[in-house]
């Protein structure tokens, strides 16, 4: 992003003296010459009425110059000593002409790593490998990719694809609502502070996180692919956004400038503010109804045909709230999210303020715990034909075409002479790691009952990785892994009991656990 830069005026200062003193021409010469033998940027020059100015010397070097160590006699150095290596000439070309993980992979270990073999894999994943294309909407993805493998296995289908765009609607449409509520609360506060430059940097996204979907298959219930498909914003979202959000910011002024007003301490004036909402929200459903379709309601009649492995023809006539209640039937208030994060205390019950897309629906709930803890949990699920929706970093130390998140697959101080020297709980403290992807694990490669490797369902098509699936060391999952889905069934019960508890720490809305996958 580019800076705005703008030309200083010229400052001008008045002395604290009760008469200035008159100086020759020679002298004012004499006095220039004495301040700029100072190391000062500024020197001071009288003018004729007594007054000085500040001028800018660029051959005058200040006290914070001096301690930059960027000058051109350490650049001749640097230079010097860089290419005095042979090597780094040899990377000089290599990485001006080449994409640098190119450059840096050590095709050893990715031969070692990128096995896709393993010894435990869930029933029923993929059929088909799904593909989010240009959009966020991964979370909805990953959950969905979760519930299909539930439906194969007890109606024995081959192949079975939940619609994400239902859930995307009205997704978008709760977390417009939020939003907007959010700006009520609010308006109290200056238009610049924190909490509304949040609030207002990005009203809406395509993230999400576990608990929003629980908050909508409850609400809405789920329906299949074909009877509400992608439309051509759910596939390529970003214009979409840009509509929605901007209309979402000019409702947040509106909304401040009624509260700031009217106040919200009588019935009326609330009402009216409730209203002026309530209208807002239609034109956000009109935005997305032209763009995503209109989608069923969640008590309207639906009919599901499809055809088992064996051939056989079936019809369903349901609801969405009715397929994801009966014929689903995967309870998803009894699933919670176990997280990993080292920068706060194990065995505690975490959410995040200002973060949810239904108002007044289930708060966003982690329960830290070990990352030992958490291979425990997902080997047991993965065992018990159970695959899992997880949250992870998924940029750092990956490759798409190959499909291989590693650690030690490239080698950075090999090509630079430095590593990425950041651990875990580092990354997240300084903002250089986060959740940023929602995948789901199928499959665990176990050497003497220790994960090596995992097998990952992703959402990004079949013409990536290993026909759509990746292989995640467990040296990368240790490091970028922060999330993982699970119910009582398979967790600890004092994790289950920490869940249930509803004891929250929380933390601030602008913490990395916020962060929508």
């Amino acid at each position: 992003m580019g800076a705005n830069t703008s030309t200083l005026p010229k400052r001008t200062f008045k002395p604290v003296v009760n008469e200035p003193e008159q100086l020759s021409n020679q002298e004012l010469i004499e006095r220039l010459q004495c301040l700029l033998s100072k190391n000062a940027t500024n020197s001071e020059v009288f003018n004729e009425k007594g007054e000085y100015d500040l001028i800018e010397k660029t051959s005058v070097v200040s006290q914070e110059a001096q301690n930059n160590p960027i000058n051109a006699a350490n650049l001749d150095v640097w230079e010097t000593k860089l290419l005095s290596d042979p090597k780094n000439q040899l990377a000089l070309n290599c990485f001006t002409g080449n994409n640098i993980t190119d450059i840096i992979e050590n095709n050893q270990a990715v031969s070692k790593a990128n096995r896709n073999l393993f010894n435990y894999e869930v029933k029923f994943s993929g059929g088909p490998i799904t593909n989010q294309k240009s959009s966020g909407r991964c979370w909805i993805f990953a959950s969905t990719n979760v519930f299909k493998s539930q439906i194969k296995s007890k109606f024995s289908l081959d192949s079975f694809e939940l619609s994400q765009n239902y859930l995307f609607f009205y997704d978008k449409l709760e977390k417009s609502n939020y939003f907007l509520h959010n700006i009520i609360e609010s308006a109290d506060e200056d238009l610049d502070s924190r909490l509304n430059q949040f609030l207002l940097d990005v009203p809406i996204n395509d993230g999400g996180q576990w608990d929003m979907i629980v908050n909508l298959v409850e609400k809405y219930g789920l329906v299949p692919h074909d009877i509400y498909p992608d439309s051509f914003s759910a596939t390529s979202s970003s214009r979409l956004n840009y509509i929605i959000t901007n209309k979402l910011r000019e409702f947040a002024l509106i909304l401040r400038k009624l509260v700031n007003t009217e106040g919200m301490s009588t019935l009326n004036a609330k009402e009216n503010i409730l209203s002026v909402k309530e209208t807002m929200i239609k034109e956000i459903y009109s935005i997305l109804a032209l763009t995503l379709g209109v989608p069923p309601k969640a008590d309207d009649e639906i009919v599901w045909d499809y055809k088992d492995k064996f051939g056989n023809y079936l019809s369903i006539t349901t609801t969405p709230k009715k397929f994801y209640k009966k014929i689903l039937g995967v309870d998803a208030t009894e699933y919670f999210s176990v997280i990993n994060d080292p920068r706060n205390e194990y065995n505690k019950l975490y959410t995040v303020d200002k973060l949810n897309n239904v108002l007044g629906g289930k708060p966003i709930e982690y329960v830290n715990a070990e990352l030992p803890t958490i291979k425990e949990i997902l080997i047991k699920m993965i065992k018990k034909n159970e695959p899992v929706f997880f949250g992870s970093d998924v940029g750092k130390f990956e490759d798409t075409k190959l499909g291989l998140m590693d650690v030690n697959s490239w080698d950075y101080e090999l090509g630079f002479g430095t590593n990425l020297n950041i651990d875990k709980k580092a990354r997240l403290l300084t903002g250089s790691s986060q959740m940023t992807h929602a995948m789901v694990i199928t499959g665990v490669h176990l050497i003497d009952g220790k994960p090596v490797r995992w097998k990952v369902e992703n959402s990004w098509g079949t013409d990536v990785g290993h026909d759509g699936y990746f292989i995640m060391t467990d040296e990368w999952f240790d490091q970028y892994v922060f999330q993982i889905v699970t119910s009582s069934k398979y967790a600890p019960a004092e994790l289950v009991s920490i869940w249930k508890s509803g004891d929250y720490q929380i933390l601030p809305f602008y913490d990395p656990m916020g962060a929508l996958a």
